[in-house]
């Protein structure tokens, strides 16, 4: 009897008592799992909205000094490193490649402009030491940071693939070096070159008709055998020159944006300044490829100016009309000895 009471006991207080435990302990086990699962959305709908922020560009808190040192990604700095990878550097490879291409093919179509009269064995004083000196420190710093900017624009493409980590790393770095340090030269250089030289580049009417006829240098069709008439500067040659001088400004400027940490530039304008110095960097290169094609194998005797600063009579009479008539008239024509 005992022990069916006691039976009856538990399972009439106990029994109830353990199945009301459980089920409040299962109660409060879904009740935690839903606050966990309810954290754990609100922590990934917390990650994505910083996610969203940080990809917007939104500034944040850290302790690091300078300028939009709270901005963990910036925006305009992609968009501008987008623009250079599908403008810039394509553009790039077109004038280095296209501009030559099309005046070797020219070359070999025309041929170079020959002295219609020969070589009169006369040297006329054309260029001072001065101008010499300016002119080739000018010319070999301009090259050295072409060569040098074109394999930190373009080497990762046509030059990485083919060698050794190692060897790629001493090419980047030692352009990179070469490039800061010749800047300044350059800088320098186009400063004297500007401000020296700016006085014959004035543009004239007759200027239009050299490009009408293309400056005499076609060998075929009615444009064979035309001179026309020209200063002490060419209309191709002024064009080069005001070219250098706009874009040498845009380059130089640009140029000691990005490599004077210490300016502590936002973020947009050190890559705009980027921009510019790769936009300014492409149209020189074209007009350098220009220029070395028309001053060297293009033009009989053009060369001999830039060396020593003298020019046969002939060549002064054919390319430089107006200018010989100046000098010749006013007494300053000077002959080499």
């Amino acid at each position: 009897m005992k022990l069916t009471s006691l039976r009856s006991l538990f399972a009439s207080l106990v029994l109830p008592l353990v199945i009301l435990m459980g089920l409040g302990l299962s109660t409060s086990a879904l009740a935690a799992d839903g606050q966990n699962s309810q954290q754990i959305a609100n922590a990934k709908t917390s990650d994505a909205d910083l996610w969203r922020a940080v990809k917007a560009g939104d500034s944040g808190y850290t302790v690091a000094q300078g300028s939009e040192a709270g901005v963990l990604i910036n925006v305009v700095g992609n968009e501008g490193k987008n623009i250079k990878n599908e403008y810039l550097t394509p553009a790039m490879g077109v004038a280095v490649l296209g501009v030559f291409a099309a005046f070797l093919i020219f070359y070999f179509v025309n041929g170079p402009s020959k002295l219609t009269k020969g070589f009169s064995g006369k040297m006329v004083l054309r260029w001072s030491k001065a101008d010499l000196i300016i002119h080739w420190v000018l010319a070999i710093s301009c090259l050295g940071l072409i060569f040098t900017g074109i394999n930190i624009m373009l080497g990762k493409h046509i030059l990485q693939p083919y060698v050794s980590e190692g060897v790629w790393a001493a090419l980047i770095y030692g352009s990179k070096t070469i490039h800061d340090y010749v800047g300044p030269l350059f800088i320098v250089s186009w400063i004297l070159c500007v401000v020296k030289w700016m006085p014959l580049q004035t543009l004239k009417m007759y200027d239009l008709k050299w490009f009408l006829v293309v400056g005499g240098y076609i060998n075929f069709g009615p444009f064979k055998g035309k001179h026309p008439d020209s200063g002490f500067a060419n209309a191709g040659e002024k064009m080069w020159f005001w070219t250098l001088a706009i874009f040498g400004l845009f380059i130089s400027v640009s140029g000691i944006m990005l490599v004077l940490p210490g300016l502590d530039l936002p973020r947009e304008a050190s890559m705009a300044a980027l921009l510019i110095h790769g936009l300014s960097a492409i149209i020189i290169i074209a007009f350098t490829i220009v220029h070395i094609w028309m001053a060297t194998v293009l033009s009989e005797g053009g060369m001999e100016c830039m060396k020593s600063g003298y020019c046969d009579e002939n060549w002064a009479v054919q390319h430089h009309n107006l200018w010989y008539d100046e000098i010749k008239e006013n007494g300053t024509l000077e002959y080499k000895d």
